[in-house]
């Protein structure tokens, strides 16, 4: 049996065990759009999670040089919850140096300056509440100021050993 000491050390944060121990971790799909200063800019995460109804709120972090301090920076956010009929759109904002926001994706100008996709099952817009930052990443705490149902979307698109899966009826286990 292993047991976990109360102080951690430098050999406790062995980064290579980190990343397949979430490797082996499902978890949803999302993408995250606002406006840049120079345009719309937009990213897939897989660390979107709800943190309170009252007020409804949720978190999330970003890690990266380009888009990620960008999209940290910006006072509110739309956050997108991924099916798996838009896999190609939470691919295509996974990929760094992808084209974005090109004029056949179908996206729009909200009136309050966000970009919306019309892809996923639901659209969140935020409000930024609270930034952290831990290690090499930002986490992001921001409150929702309106939900929007967009599609149907019945089989989630999940993430897990860096490859996308759907979840289904199909996928339910008795219990």
């Amino acid at each position: 049996m292993t047991t976990f000491s109360h102080r951690p050390t430098a050999t406790d944060s062995d980064a290579a065990l980190f990343r397949d121990a979430f490797r082996g971790h499902p978890a949803g799909l999302a993408v995250i759009t606002a406006a840049g200063p120079d345009g719309p800019i937009g990213l897939t995460a897989s660390s979107v999670s709800s943190v309170s109804v009252d007020p409804p709120s949720l978190v999330f972090s970003l890690s990266g040089r380009t888009t990620a301090p960008l999209l940290a920076a910006a006072d509110t956010v739309v956050v997108h919850l991924m099916d798996s009929a838009h896999q190609g759109l939470v691919h295509t904002f996974a990929t760094p140096g992808t084209a974005r926001f090109t004029a056949d994706m179908d996206w729009e100008t909200l009136p309050t300056g966000e970009p919306l996709l019309h892809g996923g099952t639901w659209a969140l817009r935020c409000a930024v509440a609270q930034r952290i930052d831990v290690g090499s990443s930002r986490v992001v705490i921001a409150t929702v100021l309106q939900v929007r149902r967009q599609s149907d979307g019945t089989e989630p698109l999940v993430y897990h050993d860096r490859t996308y899966h759907r979840l289904g009826s199909g996928s339910t286990l008795a219990g």
